[in-house]
């Protein structure tokens, strides 16, 4: 018996799917919701230490949400609506 391995066939790489590019999106998502988590941490900081008002906490905190869940759900739609393979 020949004991010779053969190559399996190359496995042809799926182009990545959604309209804008599914890398860029991550990337730009992954940023964005870090700088909103940073920016939330400081505000509760000062607020904690009396730097600011709580008012002034709540707002930044529900903006950096609002911002954050909006580019989870563009990176989402992103890769739904993207061309067929």
């Amino acid at each position: 018996m020949n004991d010779v391995r053969q190559n399996p066939p190359p496995i042809p790489k799926l182009r990545p799917r959604g309209l804008v590019n599914p890398e860029k999106v991550r990337m730009i998502s992954f940023v964005t919701i870090t700088i909103c988590i940073i920016i939330s941490v400081i505000a509760c900081i000062l607020a904690i230490w009396n730097f600011t008002k709580q008012d002034t906490l709540w707002r930044t905190v529900a903006t950096c949400v609002v911002i954050a869940g909006g580019m989870m759900a563009f990176g989402i739609i992103n890769g739904l609506y993207g061309p067929k393979e």
